[in-house]
């Protein structure tokens, strides 16, 4: 017999997260590893946060996040405040219940800023990596960067030789006539003057064009 395809919402779930997340899940050893190294940085919380007044983000749960947002990659706090407000094994991580409410971003980020500058969250990913190393978690076998890049708002023109100080005067300053043929141009001796920190690249297709490009940043598309 074929089932309805009809959705009635219920007043009530009986099942925690904690119950809906497999007990082999990987995020459950990490959840450990991180709270060990939460109780060696309890005493330096305190000293971060006054002791009356509206309470703030717990600590130990925008770490987590973050942390979240590291592993997944996620590539913005917005983004990742989207998925903790439907993702049950993220709530779950964080140490968010059902009914919680999640966090603005730009509270999230608020928040954040005065753990990276106390130096907390750099400490708390040292140490769950310390953690991770010691229980022979890591592994040197595969690793995988975003390579995405994006085109600079920068011309080939600017891209001169880092050394280079004297300039014939450019027959139009706007949009100067340059040759570049015979020349040899890398990024280890040549700087776009106007974007300092774009690379030159080419595609790998034959006789594809050169052009300015810099790494894709967070929340950039």
């Amino acid at each position: 017999m074929r089932g309805d395809d009809l959705q009635q919402a219920g007043m009530f779930s009986y099942l925690s997260p904690e119950q809906r997340v497999p007990q082999d899940h990987p995020l459950r050893a990490i959840r450990k590893l991180s709270d060990a190294v939460f109780a060696e940085l309890s005493p330096q919380f305190d000293k971060l946060y006054a002791r009356m007044g509206r309470p703030s983000i717990a600590p130990e749960k925008l770490l987590r996040a973050l942390l979240l947002q590291v592993l997944y990659s996620v590539r913005s706090e917005r983004l990742l405040m989207e998925e903790l407000n439907y993702n049950m094994l993220f709530r779950w991580f964080v140490g968010l219940n059902m009914d919680d409410r999640v966090w603005d971003a730009t509270t999230f980020t608020k928040n954040r800023e005065r753990l990276l500058r106390g130096d907390i969250a750099e400490q708390f990913f040292a140490g769950v990596l310390e953690q991770a190393r010691g229980h022979e978690l890591l592994s040197d076998e595969h690793f995988t960067v975003d390579g995405t890049l994006l085109e600079a708002a920068a011309s080939l023109k600017s891209f001169k030789a880092k050394d280079e100080t004297d300039e014939p005067p450019p027959d139009d300053p706007g949009n100067p006539t340059v040759n570049f043929h015979g020349q040899k141009r890398s990024n280890k001796t040549h700087q776009s003057t106007t974007d300092p920190d774009s690379l030159c690249v080419a595609r790998a297709k034959a006789r594809s064009e050169t052009r300015l490009c810099r790494p894709s940043a967070d929340g950039e598309s």
